[in-house]
């Protein structure tokens, strides 16, 4: 079996979410590849260079190199260690992850090219990126969704639903948690009951301003930090909606678990979001920070449940495309070959 280095940010822990290093990662090894990562470093410059140093020291050793690409200070490891690949003679695939990748192709066109011409294939998670990188004349370009591992996922058969709202990401800024504080301070209005748990690792000082604006509206909103894959999705079973509030996105992994689980989801129109879920067939859609339609959104998905139990079977439907069973044989293929 090939021997793989994966360049990333393998940063999960008791402050940080999993991303796509940790699990694909672990599934090309359970299909047996060994499978060696850079980098756990969270100070960025010794990230970078733990990604060169072992890049250079196991350039004799491995078949091919895996490499998360971002669109933000992130972009230049990749562009970095593809550089070193080309230098080594070695095959790489860079994974395109970000909603703003469209945005670092035109700001940086010359580096890009030289990360994304040169590239065994680039694979696009979504269908957006496909599209984005296609139209920039990328034609070495495949779609390979995120993959999930189904069986893990507990579809819940609701038959009745309440404004339990779940919100499941990062608190950063981009991700603008606090419209879902806004959204459950109006829906309370209306729906007293009404609750509001927000799952997620602080990133850049967002957290302490949701926290500061719920002690402002004198409201109670259940903050759990960073929970295990397995805490969440079991969490999960106790609320009846999904909030994504994000201003940007690629295809957010939670959102399709959200789907593999049976929740409504309501989400922000933005990126690859609508490449993911289409409105009012698996999910409704609503245009950035737009708290008025996020509410409406809420009261059809109380107000008309034989409504919303069709939509979330469609989601369920819709994410078994994403299954783990079903995408091997294209990334074994893209490997091996």
């Amino acid at each position: 079996m090939k021997k793989i280095l994966y360049i990333g940010n393998k940063l999960s822990g008791r402050t940080t979410n999993q991303t796509t290093i940790d699990t694909l990662g672990s599934l090309l090894q359970k299909e047996g590849f060994t499978v060696f990562y850079a980098s756990s470093k969270h100070n960025k410059v010794r990230r970078l260079l733990d990604m060169m140093v072992t890049t250079f020291q196991l350039r004799s050793t491995i078949d091919l190199i895996l490499i998360d690409v971002y669109s933000t200070s992130n972009f230049w490891y990749a562009v970095t260690v593809s550089q070193m690949a080309r230098f080594f003679k070695l095959p790489y695939i860079p994974i395109l992850h970000g909603g703003n990748l469209p945005q670092r192709l035109e700001k940086s066109r010359k580096w890009s090219a030289l990360l994304f011409n040169h590239a065994k294939i680039n694979c696009a998670p979504s269908r957006y990126l496909l599209h984005e990188f296609q139209k920039k004349g990328y034609q070495n370009v495949c779609f390979l969704p995120n993959v999930l591992e189904l069986d893990k996922y507990e579809f819940k058969d609701r038959v009745s639903f309440s404004p339990k709202l779940l919100w499941v990401r990062a608190f950063a800024a981009i991700y603008n948690p606090i419209l879902a504080v806004h959204v459950f301070k109006k829906i309370k209005a209306n729906y007293p009951e009404a609750i509001l748990c927000m799952v997620g690792p602080d990133v850049d000082g967002t957290l302490q301003k949701v926290k500061d604006y719920v002690l402002q509206e004198q409201l109670t909103v259940q903050f759990t930090g960073k929970l295990s894959k397995k805490e969440w999705t079991e969490k999960a079973i106790d609320f009846d909606i999904f909030l994504n509030t994000t201003h940007f996105d690629n295809t957010p992994v939670s959102v399709m678990e959200a789907m593999a689980l049976g929740l409504p989801i309501i989400s922000t129109n933005v990126g690859g979001i609508p490449y993911l879920i289409e409105n009012n067939e698996t999910a409704y859609l609503v245009d950035d920070n737009d708290a008025t339609a996020m509410i409406q959104a809420i009261e059809k998905i109380v107000t008309d449940p034989e409504k919303t139990i069709q939509i979330v079977h469609n989601a369920r439907n819709s994410v078994e495309n994403m299954d783990w069973n079903g995408i091997k044989s294209k990334w074994l293929q893209l490997i091996n070959e």
